[in-house]
């Protein structure tokens, strides 16, 4: 027995061994038998001597000291502390060794002493599940501690204390990850100069449902709990120590793109650089450079721009590169995947990365490699075999083409592979089955046809199966039920056929995200009695799925967070236990079905970030959650009213929309309190009375207002202030008078002005060329009057020009004189030159929303009203017609090579058509009609090989009309009322003395130029007509 007692002596911990020997006194010693009594205090003594040995590191003659226990300040502290958890099965388990009279340096659980004073120098609680009101003070008197450790506890969304970490300047690792605090980080922590790791990062869960791109968050604790630092910089200025920062989800939006070089300059010696979710903005600085300790990179769901640093290839330590779910762009060097000690490389979702992979040797180190959600292309190279120690490939990037190579089919430790490109071919390979560690199977956004093979059903361990937005057809193989460990089950946008039984998901126990959305599938959801052994559904997609009625089954469904029931036919009331049993909901679509009550109070009872109601029939006030809702989209309904005071429930809002309702009266002034709303859409309903002045002085903040289309009236206020965050503005088809608001210069971000069809009396808005990044102005249908942008010279106006406008429209207003000089058409640099650094759509991607924002316009395109649901910037209109211009085009017209459309119709214009306009190769629409031109058309015209439209009517135009197969296409309406015209398709032929007018056709490869044209959307012809809505021209009102 004493031999056993040794060994156990010799395996606890030396500060354990003295202290727990010191709880041995000799009342307990009475109440135990002789024999006993003497074999403890053998025990006794065997401790402090075997103390004293082990602490010497040797069992040769040293004299036995016994070691000191916990001071009593110390101890008192940390009972204080345990008093303030509140009493759960967890604080007892935790705190079972905590008691008064016991030595809290050796018997305490979480407590290590050091320095031989009985002082506490580490505190460990972490992943206990403690639950507090607030940090309690106590803690700041263990002023010895070095060590701080209490992640993963709730502390009920309290603040951190103000003051107290001044005091811990011992402190060199302190974590407070997870523990639900909330509020600005105290000044005190900066204090903390011998900082090595530093953790106040909140842990979270992100669910991808792929669907246009559509993920949320699930923080581990109240999503309404965060952490701010408005001042980074000053927060790490001492922290020069510091080899670990982890702040995610920290709030450090407030910093702009300073954070970059506070790091470099304060941190030197970081090797551990870890920010995901924490409001970052600006490129990756050129100083970080300097940080060549860096081995852990993690700044993924940010809003980071510009490229990918090559300097980062020179990091020698680097092993972990996590920048997924930013805004980067530029060209990627092949460098950065050749590092040889680099293990992750995610780049996931940056929409404007590019570049290609490389051709990997044997000695690469990497285990994650992901470029999904990029613009990266080419073959995959057949190499990657190389990657023997792969377990994560993500190349579901848009570019990739040609055949997958088989040699992906040699990487057995393969957990995890995920592949998209529309130009790549064939079936679902065969190879897949050789890879039987696999657990993530994902074919997306692919040119992949055929049926869904049945050895799917041989990958047992798959827990993720993504089959979505290819063209796989047929029925959905039985097979799948065999995926037991199966936790997700995504096969939208497919050519699936046939009819889902909901009640077959009773094979998969573990599954908690199931979307079939958008097939040819028809789906039945079975009586209530055959879920008893559902799985717990998180996600559900049933969109398009021919669903009638809601289905049932979800009424016993209690963990959804998110639901897709759009594009069905389901009819009635929303149950009311929707909103009464889905607590922790994230978001609900239910557009474009037939619903026509909402089934409970305006003010609903649930807490939901992302509601989408839109296009159905419902009436009456429109809904508000409670709580922090996001995005709230209730357009093309019957809502008649807004509850008073809704504002105060929307607190966290950033997208209203609540378009082609029958909303009146005058726009609430809730909106002019605090809010958080970027984007207001109220456009198509009855709204009366005046624009808000408040409404533009709050413009600080707002991305986007659409009033469109209501019965606004008065003038439009003067009251924009500096600051403005406005980007696009549409008041059009109102009855607003007055002159244009000078104050309109201080939103900076301007892209989009829209105030066509009003009554504004104003001279042409030369001062609103200050706005930069404006791209469409839209002035039509209105009192302007006077001459555009008349100089006596360039030099003098060069303050009138627009370089970033795509889409002007002057048309229907009272101005006069000649059009503006070449100088001025010349300096309309985006309607010349193609930016490639820009989107193909304005929008604006609503902030952890996932989600896109469409801008929209309305113009006269060929001669029809055109709603553009989406402003591709690859459209390029000018619009001048129906005014009281004269003299001549100018010459310079033939350099804007982008054109599509050009309307100078109903005016005064003279002279000849210059020559140049057959320059504009990209045009489609080309209306001169109702001038007074004269001379002949120029056979350039004719070589137009995009051009649909044309009217040249009702000149003074003559000569024979040039023949070539486009000019064939069109009617004799194109030619009407020009007298001296002759030939083809007017009925007048010409006679033997006139000289034959025929075009020089110059394209030397029309169909290449044709395909290329419509790959990247630069047609309106077929191509274009998916992304528009066209209405005859009906009259105007005024």
């Amino acid at each position: 027995m004493y031999l056993t007692v040794l060994k156990l002596i010799s395996q606890l911990p030396n500060h354990s061994i003295a202290s727990c020997a010191l709880t041995l006194n000799m009342s307990s010693l009475r109440t135990r038998p002789e024999p006993v009594v003497v074999l403890l205090l053998l025990i006794q003594t065997q401790l402090v001597v075997a103390h004293s040995l082990l602490a010497s590191g040797t069992f040769m003659n040293h004299t036995a000291v016994l070691v000191v226990p916990c001071v009593p300040d110390h101890a008192s502290a940390l009972l204080q502390l345990k008093r303030s958890f509140v009493t759960t099965n967890e604080s007892i388990t935790a705190f079972r060794s905590w008691r008064a009279g016991t030595d809290c340096c050796g018997c305490w659980e979480g407590i290590r002493c050091g320095g031989g004073k009985g002082r506490v120098t580490s505190l460990d609680l972490s992943h206990r599940r403690l639950r507090s009101r607030a940090l309690n003070p106590s803690l700041f008197n263990l002023t010895s501690l070095e060590h701080l450790n209490l992640a993963y506890n709730d502390f009920g969304g309290s603040q951190l204390p103000s003051t107290g970490f001044e005091r811990l300047l011992k402190l060199t690792h302190l974590n407070l990850s997870t523990c639900n605090f909330d509020g600005q980080l105290p000044t005190s922590i900066r204090e903390l100069t011998n900082l090595v790791s530093l953790d106040l990062s909140t842990g979270f869960k992100i669910v991808e449902a792929l669907r246009a791109g559509f993920k949320f968050t699930i923080a581990s604790h109240n999503d309404s709990s965060q952490l701010v630092e408005p001042n980074f910089q000053t927060l790490i200025a001492k922290l020069g120590n510091l080899r670990e920062i982890k702040l995610g989800l920290v709030d450090l939006s407030g910093n702009g793109v300073q954070w970059c070089d506070a790091l470099a300059k304060s941190t030197p010696k970081i090797r551990l650089l870890s920010l995901p979710y924490c409001n970052l903005s600006g490129p990756i600085c050129t100083s970080l450079s300097s940080l060549h300790s860096l081995a852990t990179i993690e700044l993924e769901h940010n809003h980071l721009s510009g490229p990918v640093p090559d300097f980062l290839t020179n990091f020698s330590s680097l092993r972990v590169l996590q920048l997924q779910r930013n805004n980067l762009e530029g060209w990627v060097s092949p460098a950065i995947f050749l590092h040889k000690k680099l293990v992750t490389i995610n780049l996931y979702h940056n929409l404007g990365l590019y570049g290609n992979l490389p051709n990997f040797s044997t000695s690469n180190s990497l285990e994650n490699l992901v470029v999904g959600r990029t613009h990266f292309f080419g073959t995959i190279p057949s190499s990657i075999s190389n990657l023997k120690s792969l377990k994560r490939l993500g190349l579901s990037a848009y570019g990739f083409s040609g055949e997958l190579p088989s040699s992906i089919g040699k990487l057995k430790s393969l957990n995890s592979i995920e592949i998209s490109g529309t130009g790549l071919v064939g079936s679902i390979p065969l190879w897949v089955t050789n890879l039987t560690s696999l657990k993530t199977l994902q074919f997306s956004d692919c040119g992949l046809s055929g049926p869904i093979p049945s050895f799917i059903g041989d990958l047992t361990k798959l827990e993720k199966l993504f089959l979505c937005n290819c063209s796989f057809s047929g029925k959905i193989p039985s097979h799948i039920s065999n995926l037991t460990q199966l936790q997700i089950l995504s096969l939208y946008e497919n050519k699936l056929f046939g009819i889902v039984e909901l009640t077959s998901l009773r094979k998969l126990p573990h599954l908690y995200l199931y979307d079939i959305s958008y097939n040819y599938l028809d789906v039945v959801s079975g009586g209530n009695s055959s879920f008893v052994s559902f799985p717990k559904i998180e996600v559900l997609g049933l969109a398009g799925c021919k669903i009638s009625e809601f289905p049932s089954f979800l009424r016993y469904q209690y963990n959804i967070k998110s639901l897709d029931l759009s594009d069905n036919q389901i009819h009635g009331a929303i149950p009311k236990w929707t909103w009464e049993n889905w607590d922790e909901i994230f978001s609900l679509e239910l557009a474009n079905n037939r619903f026509t009550n909402i089934g409970y109070a305006p003010l609903l009872p649930l807490s939901i970030e992302v509601l989408d109601l839109r296009n159905n029939m419902f009436q009456g006030p429109i809904p508000i959650p409670r709580g922090s809702a996001l995005e709230l989209a209730y357009d093309g309904n019957k809502f008649s009213s807004i509850p008073s005071n809704f504002t105060s429930h929307l607190s966290a809002v950033t997208l209203l929309t609540v378009s082609r309702n029958n909303f009146s009266g005058n726009i609430p002034s809730s909106f002019c309190g605090p809010t958080s709303i970027q984007l207001l859409d109220m456009s198509y309903n009855n709204l009366n009375g005046s624009l808000p002045a408040c409404l533009m002085v709050n413009a600080n903040g707002m991305v986007s207002v659409n009033l469109k289309d209501n019965e606004l009236h008065g003038k439009f206020p003067d009251s924009f202030t500096e600051g403005c965050s406005l980007e696009a503005l549409d008041l059009s088809d109102n009855w607003i008078e007055g002159q244009l608001p000078r104050s309109l210069v201080a939103c900076k971000n301007m892209q989009i002005l829209d105030v066509g069809n009003n009554l504004i009396s104003d001279s042409f808005p030369c001062w609103i060329s200050s706005l930069h990044r404006l791209e469409v102005l839209v002035l039509k249908s209105n009192k302007l009057f006077g001459h555009v942008a008349q100089s006596l010279g360039e030099e003098k106006h060069s303050g009138c020009a627009f370089p970033s406008v795509r889409i002007v429209d002057l048309s229907s207003n009272n101005f006069s004189g000649q059009l503006p000089q070449d100088w001025w058409f010349k300096k309309l640099k985006s309607m010349i030159l193609r930016d490639s650094n820009t989107s193909l759509v304005m929008d604006y991607g609503v902030p952890q929303g996932g989600t896109s924002y469409m801008y929209t316009t309305a113009i006269t395109y060929k001669g029809h009203d055109t709603a553009f649901a989406k402003i591709l910037r690859t459209l390029v209109f000018i619009d001048v017609s129906n005014n009281a211009f004269s003299g001549d085009i100018p010459e310079a017209i033939g350099e804007l090579v982008l054109l599509h459309g050009l309307n100078m119709s109903h005016n005064f214009l003279n002279g000849t058509i210059p020559s140049q306009v057959g320059h504009l190769n990209q045009l489609e629409a080309l209306d001169i009609s109702s001038n007074e031109f004269s001379g002949v058309i120029p056979n350039e015209i004719a070589s137009l090989d995009f051009l649909t439209m044309l009217n040249l009517s009702y000149n003074k135009l003559e000569g024979k009309i040039p023949e070539s197969p486009h000019f064939l296409t069109f009617s004799d309406n194109s030619f009407l009322g020009n007298d001296g015209l002759c030939g083809s398709p007017l009925s007048k032929e010409c006679n033997n003395a006139t000289i034959p007018n025929v075009a020089q056709h110059t394209s030397e490869d029309n169909s290449v130029d044709i395909m290329l044209f419509l790959f990247t959307g630069l047609g309106f012809g077929l191509g274009f007509a998916v992304v528009i809505v066209v209405t005859w021209v009906l009259p105007c009102r005024k």
